[in-house]
């Protein structure tokens, strides 16, 4: 309910010592099985609060369910400003009016995409810095990062990343030129193939996200 959500975020402001947040978002997970229109309609007038009262300077939801999704934004297009969604080093976008991406662009919401690295399946090595493959595997995350730029929609990847060194990568990915070449992009689909193999049970649902 919207006043539970309501507490919710002002206890976590009060726990963390906050006056704002600079990101509300809520998980709505799925139409089918998760969350009703009456309980989407809870979360959104607990994000329009926020956002009313100057608890969020931004607002919007996360979701694995494109169309879903893709509804929540037609529906309450003055609250979504931002959605999360998986966005890989695979994922293309569909230009037609069924696509999220069309709709994303119509109504100027900022789009966070997560699972870059599709939970880390794209590497050979295991991210330490005595792995045979560390240098390759920071080359192949940069080129993720870049591919992942190269949509002028989303406004940043989040990926997983548990060391100063890999946080330093990715700032180097930033300032290394978006387009890929034909070698780098061979590269990268030659990982990404690998990922798609190597893909652990509970993970498929990433190959879903393909094509948004």
């Amino acid at each position: 309910p919207a006043k539970k959500l309501k507490e919710g975020l002002d206890q976590g402001m009060k726990e963390a010592g906050l006056d704002y947040i600079d990101l509300w978002r809520i998980s709505l997970l799925t139409e089918s099985s998760q969350h009703t229109d009456a309980e989407v309609e809870e979360a959104v007038e607990a994000l329009d609060w926020a956002k009313k009262t100057g608890r969020a300077r931004f607002i919007g939801v996360s979701s694995h369910d494109r169309p879903h999704i893709k509804k929540i934004i037609e529906k309450y297009p003055d609250q979504m400003e931002v959605i999360l969604t998986p966005y890989t080093a695979k994922t293309k976008v569909v230009t037609d009016e069924a696509g999220l991406w069309t709709t994303l662009k119509k109504y100027n919401v900022g789009w966070f995409g997560i699972k870059p690295f599709a939970s880390n399946t794209v590497f050979e090595g295991d991210s330490s810095p005595n792995s045979p493959q560390f240098e390759q595997d920071n080359r192949v995350a940069r080129l993720a990062i870049r591919y992942i730029l190269c949509n002028d929609a989303i406004t940043a990847p989040i990926p997983g990343l548990i060391s100063i060194q890999q946080v330093d990568n990715v700032a180097r990915a930033v300032k290394e030129r978006r387009e890929l070449d034909v070698q780098e992009k061979a590269e990268l689909d030659r990982a990404m193939d690998r990922a798609w193999a190597n893909l652990p049970p509970n993970y498929q649902w990433l190959k879903d996200w393909e094509y948004v």
